[in-house]
């Protein structure tokens, strides 16, 4: 990664000699912001506020793993508090690239890909770093679809994303496809854990909150092919055309680990919420009734093994 020269200043790279300079950053659609040699956040962009929800003023002055941006990769392990990339770019003097997940303000997981380099002083000697990251494709995928489902009168108004009948009609293509040229697919049954205590304790408005968290992180965990959908009540049923076994277990896997490092937003605190997943792919002679009732049964195995495991 190459960057511009940037000269330093007590505090922070840019102050009101850098004017140029900060006026170029600030209209860049990338998130940039850089740190101290402790990785106190110095600089925040306008970007870096779009995209994660946090203004500058909440962040400037704070860590970066203070629960800020809590970056996670793909199986859900908080890099600020073990390999972090920024870190890793001031320790060896040289840029790092990573796709991770950052969280939102608003409690959901947003795929990102982020670009690390070190900032040196005049003496070459490393006084910080900067970190540019940018919101990638499957985002914009995720939003596309919305609009095409809007348009079709397919989407599930509580959750924000594709309504049973869209499911059905999906599912039905793939098992046909499947019975004509054998082609490959999956699905992954999703419930959410406890989401009547929540909708008890907290009430039901914080219950479509939860709903709209986990189906905005379930969809970043996932590929723009496949189809994400609320099968109804707590359940979210997802699609996975052309998926091996492999992918499909990776999928579920991903799809567990970033929901529980994600929270729920309720008067100004934070629910921690949680899914059980059934995963199944598809075998010959399936119907989408055999196959459903072979995804639920693997859900209730999951929710059996979860709870023993909290029990002990």
């Amino acid at each position: 990664m190459s960057l511009p020269p940037i000269v330093p200043i007590t505090g922070s790279p840019l102050d009101e000699s850098n004017g140029l300079f900060k006026l170029i950053l600030d209209n860049l659609l990338d998130g940039v912001y850089f740190t101290d040699p402790d990785r106190r956040i110095t600089y925040w962009n306008q970007a870096a506020e779009t995209l994660t929800g946090y203004s500058a003023k909440e962040v400037v002055g704070s860590l970066c793993a203070d629960s800020i941006l809590m970056h996670v990769d793909d199986n859900g392990c908080v890099l600020c508090e073990g390999d972090c990339p920024l870190s890793r770019a001031m320790v060896e003097g040289r840029p790092h690239r990573s796709d991770i997940f950052i969280r939102h303000k608003l409690g959901h997981r947003v795929p990102a890909e982020v670009r690390v380099c070190p900032v040196t002083g005049k003496d070459g000697a490393v006084i910080g770093a900067v970190e540019i990251f940018n919101d990638n494709s499957r985002q914009r995928a995720v939003r596309e679809r919305a609009t095409e489902l809007t348009r079709l009168a397919f989407l599930d108004p509580a959750s924000q994303v594709a309504n049973r009948h869209y499911l059905d009609l999906q599912l039905s293509q793939q098992l046909e496809q499947h019975a004509k040229c054998g082609t490959p697919f999956g699905i992954l049954m999703c419930d959410v854990d406890k989401f009547k205590t929540i909708n008890d304790t907290y009430g039901h408005v914080s219950g479509d909150v939860a709903l709209v968290t986990i189906a905005k992180t379930l969809a970043n965990c996932l590929r723009a092919s496949d189809v994400l959908g609320r099968w109804g009540g707590d359940e979210f049923l997802v699609i996975l055309p052309g998926a091996t076994k492999e992918v499909l277990e990776r999928t579920a896997t991903r799809c567990r680990m970033m929901v529980a490092r994600s929270a729920v937003p309720v008067d100004g605190a934070e629910i921690k919420v949680t899914i059980s997943v059934g995963a199944t792919m598809v075998e010959s002679g399936d119907s989408a009734e055999s196959i459903l009732t072979r995804a639920d049964q693997q859900l209730y195995g999951c929710k059996q093994l979860r709870h023993k495991s909290h029990s002990l």
